[in-house]
């Protein structure tokens, strides 16, 4: 078994927050450990399926036509390190992007953004046995409750972009594993 695994699904799935749950990508894709998954599909998640209690409390539900979802799961329950990941994961999404449309992008904590329009969204929470991170970044801009930009509006190939964010996010959670066993103690 690989330290890391990642996959892109190519059927279209529609995110609704039902799947950020623990074994959920071991369940449906048989990918077993730490993984990363994405995958094109809508995304409508209501209030009661949402975990950022902040966006529940703001009654901001999540709405995109179209968005390249990544759902990460993580077996160790340290939800600050996930945190990290989190983070990690939304810089190479902003590195891939800014590469693919020579633009510079800022990211706001969690979140990319092109001035003051969003083009994601992501939360990173903690199950009863591991740790969980979705990020979506949307295809399309139509009909989302702010003010957001997407992949369509610079011309960038979702799959190609999926798939490009999936290697490098690999390579650096695999790198950085690495980092640590090549130091002797002090």
């Amino acid at each position: 078994m690989e330290l890391f695994q990642v996959r892109f699904l190519e059927e279209a799935l529609k995110y609704d927050g039902t799947q950020l749950a623990p074994l959920w990508i071991y369940k449906n894709y048989n990918i077993q450990g730490n993984a990363l998954v994405s995958f094109i599909g809508p995304a409508d998640v209501p209030l009661k399926h949402m975990v950022d209690v902040e966006d529940v409390k703001a009654q901001s539900p999540i709405y995109s036509e179209s968005m390249v979802h990544f759902l990460g799961e993580f077996f160790d329950l340290d939800l600050e390190k996930t945190v990290f990941r989190q983070r990690l994961l939304m810089a190479t999404v902003k590195e891939v992007l800014e590469k693919k449309i020579s633009r510079v992008l800022s990211r706001q904590g969690d979140d990319v953004y092109d001035g003051d329009a969003k083009l994601s969204v992501s939360i990173a929470t903690l199950s009863s046995l591991s740790t969980l991170i979705h990020a979506g970044i949307n295809i399309s801009s139509r009909n989302t409750p702010v003010k957001t930009k997407s992949l369509a509006d610079y011309d960038v190939a979702p799959h190609a972009f999926a798939k490009e964010v999936l290697e490098l996010f690999k390579k650096e959670l695999e790198s950085s594993w690495l980092a640590r066993c090549k130091v002797r103690p002090v």
